[in-house]
């Protein structure tokens, strides 16, 4: 199996103070292309700390890249320490030079002489072009193993992995596969309530399954060999057979999913909001076709929330979504209703009747937790009812207290 590793670097990414999007990026990306990493280490801004941590891995791996380090200034050290781990000399590539000073000219800039380090590289190095930066990448060997060294800026690293490392990786190692990848989108269940579920799959050998939770979803993945569509879709039906209570979307995320079935439907939608404080709008409204199909939306305020306080939470939410469709003169409302006591009440008006819940959380949110997973189980009632699904659904995070549904005649 090919070994491939990742080392990130910057004090900036081992302490904490940015997030390592580049990783996560670089991980999913070479998974799907058959490129899976078997190490992923960081290293802050010490020469030898990087440079022990270089040798290491290049002597453990086939392949490695290693992101960030390439800018002009006194802490950017990755060049120097792989010239020093591939002992060659540190050398400057005129062409690269001369690149980056007609880039500057273009916008009636002069460049710094501390610009003049990123044309500095290993001396047997292999230039990666970076169309849209001053950082060129480079390619070296350490100890037999290819090294590839990226800029940290996220939009010049993936544009450099997608047209330029990918490509050569692939020459490099032509009888290296690419893996196909299908998804489902799971709310409500916890991840190991859905590996015991999946305990009775059998996967052939060349397949596998992987789960990536972020609140409030699971995605349940699906690796196989490129090319094997029917025995692809055979697992993937097996897969959701187990699953189906759970899963709201497949191969594309719950919104993508939303987007569908109300184009699909034509129906208009009205929101109404206080416990989400506008989140819910946000989300929804970020998709066009949504966005396009909505009429009025409103935020309540608590002065308002005050008024309605003294009402049972769930009457109280039926009302609003009721008065929130007729006002707006749509087919649909949407409402998440008022935050009392770690609970909280949904409701969704339609011709056929009305639908609403009081959920308790089972243990503690942060407020931007719970504008999150409010908001979603309330998408997921409408989504349910555009679906033709039973509106209430379950989830692992609350406790159902009470639920009613009104048919249109008893209204």
């Amino acid at each position: 199996m090919l070994k491939v590793a990742m080392l990130s670097t910057g004090e900036e990414v081992l302490h904490g103070d940015i997030q390592d999007t580049n990783a996560a990026w670089l991980s999913s990306l070479f998974f799907e292309q058959g490129y899976p990493l078997t190490k992923r280490s960081t290293a802050g801004d010490n020469r030898q700390v990087l440079r022990d941590e270089i040798l290491m891995l290049a002597l453990n791996s086939d392949v490695l890249i290693v992101n960030g380090g390439l800018g002009p200034t006194s802490d950017d050290l990755s060049a120097e320490v792989a010239a020093e781990a591939a002992e060659q000399q540190l050398t400057l590539f005129p062409d690269w030079l001369e690149k980056m000073k007609a880039r500057f000219a273009q916008r009636n800039l002069v460049m710094s002489d501390s610009n003049i380090k990123q044309a500095m590289l290993p001396e047997h190095a292999t230039l990666l072009d970076n169309p849209v930066g001053t950082a060129c990448g480079f390619k070296v060997e350490i100890h037999s193993c290819l090294c590839y060294f990226t800029p940290g800026v996220p939009s010049e690293f993936q544009k450099m992995i997608s047209e330029q490392v990918l490509p050569d990786l692939n020459r490099q190692f032509p009888d290296v596969s690419d893996l196909a990848c299908h998804r489902l989108y799971t709310l409500g269940s916890s991840e190991s309530v859905l590996e015991d579920l999946l305990q009775q799959v059998e996967l052939p050998d060349e397949y596998q399954l992987g789960f990536r939770a972020y609140l409030p979803f699971i995605e349940v993945k699906l690796f196989g060999p490129a090319g094997q569509d029917n025995e692809m879709y055979r697992l993937m039906e097996e897969i959701f057979t187990h699953v189906s209570e759970w899963t709201v979307s497949i191969d594309q995320p719950m919104l993508a999913q939303l987007s569908q079935v109300m184009h699909e439907s034509g129906k208009t939608l009205a929101i109404a909001e206080q416990s989400t404080r506008g989140w819910l709008v946000d989300w929804l409204f970020s998709d066009d076709a949504i966005f396009e199909q909505c009429g009025s939306s409103w935020v309540l305020s608590p002065k308002v929330s005050e008024k309605m306080s003294a009402q049972d939470p769930v009457s109280a939410v039926l009302a609003l979504a009721s008065a929130t469709k007729e006002k707006s003169e749509t087919e649909l409302a949407l409402v998440t209703g008022e935050f009392r006591e770690d609970g909280f009440t949904l409701a969704l008006s339609s011709s056929e009747g009305e639908w609403a819940q009081q959920l308790k959380f089972k243990r503690d949110y942060r407020a931007d937790e719970r504008k999150i997973l409010i908001g979603t189980i309330a998408a997921d009632m409408l989504l349910r009812y555009l679906s033709s699904k039973p509106v209430f659904g379950k989830y692992s995070s609350t406790l159902s207290e009470k639920q009613i549904y009104i048919p249109a005649t008893s209204l």
